[in-house]
């Protein structure tokens, strides 16, 4: 009970120093968010291996966002074979396809996620976005990614490239709690604190839009009664289909 306490401890730390240092760029985050919606455009998630689970986050879920839309291919994710990620993310080319095939067009909100924030496809994304006239928000390690190279031929890291920067304040190789003992740093804190930040900015995107006079479309649980079909307007109108 002890070891779990001291986990806790430490992520509430890591907590804290988001809530000191990050919310003027959740809330600026947001409002990039917020202006593509009221615009008529569409706000995409990214992220590779285990920062997918940030991206589904924002994604077809209880309080989310009908008008996003998560950019998620397999072969980028953890579920095909252990390092099968691992490799394709460092490939070049890859991003550009994909903001292709999903049609990621001028005015829409592109979110990557990526702890290190210096692998090609991360990287790819945001520089390919911009060429695009899309406003790119990363989330990232500033710990981890600015003490190290890029893994992307223009030599550049996700935080030079985006519009907005969030910090999860990770350290360096996410996994940073120690146990007496043993001297391998285990208990990563990015996901946990990423997903808060995800959340954090919905809400905030979801106010601004109201604010606005705009009715955010907003999931409610399937697992509620009457939630399926409440839903189901907003997968016919956003996604195309109902099932």
């Amino acid at each position: 009970m002890e070891i779990a306490r001291g986990y806790f401890d430490h992520l509430q730390k890591k907590m804290q120093e988001v809530l000191d240092h990050e919310l003027p760029n959740i809330e600026a985050a947001a409002e990039l968010a917020a202006q593509s919606c009221l615009k008529g455009g569409r706000i995409y998630v990214f992220g590779t291996g285990h920062s997918h689970l940030i991206a589904e986050e924002f994604y077809i879920r209880a309080g989310g966002l009908a008008l996003v839309k998560a950019i998620l291919p397999p072969e980028l994710m953890l579920d095909q074979m252990p390092l099968k990620s691992t490799h394709l993310e460092r490939l070049e080319g890859i991003a550009a396809v994909l903001l292709e095939l999903y049609k990621v067009e001028a005015g829409d909100t592109l979110i990557v996620v990526s702890n290190s924030g210096r692998n090609a496809v991360p990287v790819e994304m945001c520089l390919e976005a911009k060429k695009r006239g899309v406003s790119v928000v990363a989330m990232t390690s500033m710990k981890h990614s600015g003490g190290c190279d890029s893994r992307h031929s223009s030599g550049k890291k996700m935080y030079q490239l985006a519009d907005v920067t969030i910090d999860n304040c990770a350290d360096k190789g996410d996994a940073s709690y120690y146990v007496e003992g043993f001297d391998i740093p285990i208990g990563p804190t990015s996901d946990a604190v990423g997903i808060a930040i995800a959340q954090a900015m919905t809400c905030s995107i979801v106010k601004k839009l109201v604010d606005a006079g705009f009715e955010p479309p907003v999931f409610r649980s399937a697992n509620v009664d009457g939630g399926d079909a409440f839903n189901a307007h907003l997968y016919e109108k956003y996604f195309g289909y109902w099932k």
